[in-house]
């Protein structure tokens, strides 16, 4: 069966991005390329039960089986050594990867607490987007009960776009919760308002 949102791409998003982005050949229009999940554990990833634990839930969150990623040098300040554990990673393509952006846009996201947005800042240079998520309890297929302890995870969606305004734009057809107000700061405060009502 073929996912909702790959559907709704197929059938609506492009054509909404060749008017939006001015392309004449639908093979232009940016499309997502795969999914990437990154769970850093630091220490705790030499330590077999925790890892087995993170392992578990990553593996419920998208459907996959996560690989365990090393680090690649030492670094005595963090405790790090070259080839141990240091956490774990998915990259999701095809119908899987329609699935989780469904269900991380829909489901997962709404569930942050004061939740503001996702920020444009995260789109770099090559047409990727980049945001992390501090706690991993926000995607429903994980049991809070048998939560061993709440985790950060970082997620990049990789685009075919060549363009910051490419991958915007698809982003939004996705919708993506994207906030481009640039006056919002970290606690979700209007900073333009709140500078104007300290002068007055």
């Amino acid at each position: 069966m073929i996912p909702r949102l790959k559907n709704t791409y197929k059938n609506e998003i492009v054509k909404k991005l060749m008017s939006k982005l001015n392309f004449k050949n639908k093979h232009e229009v940016p499309k997502l390329e795969k999914v990437v999940l990154n769970m850093g554990l630091g220490e705790d990833a030499s330590d077999g039960k925790k890892l087995k634990s993170c392992v578990d839930d990553m593996s419920l969150i998208t459907g996959q089986k996560p690989i365990i990623t090393k680090f690649k040098k030492s670094i005595s300040n963090f405790k790090t050594r070259k080839g141990s554990n240091s956490g774990v990673k998915v990259t999701l393509r095809s119908d899987k990867m329609y699935e989780f952006v469904d269900r991380l846009v829909n489901i997962a996201l709404p569930r942050i607490k004061d939740f503001r947005g996702l920020k444009d800042k995260g789109i770099d240079k090559s047409g990727n987007y980049s945001f992390g998520i501090k706690e991993h309890i926000i995607f429903p297929e994980v049991n809070f009960d048998k939560v061993e302890k709440i985790r950060g995870l970082d997620i990049t969606i990789v685009t075919t776009s060549k363009t910051k305004k490419g991958t915007l734009e698809l982003l939004k057809e996705f919708n993506f919760p994207i906030n481009t107000n640039k006056n919002w700061g970290k606690n979700g405060q209007n900073k333009f308002y709140t500078k104007k009502f300290e002068k007055n």
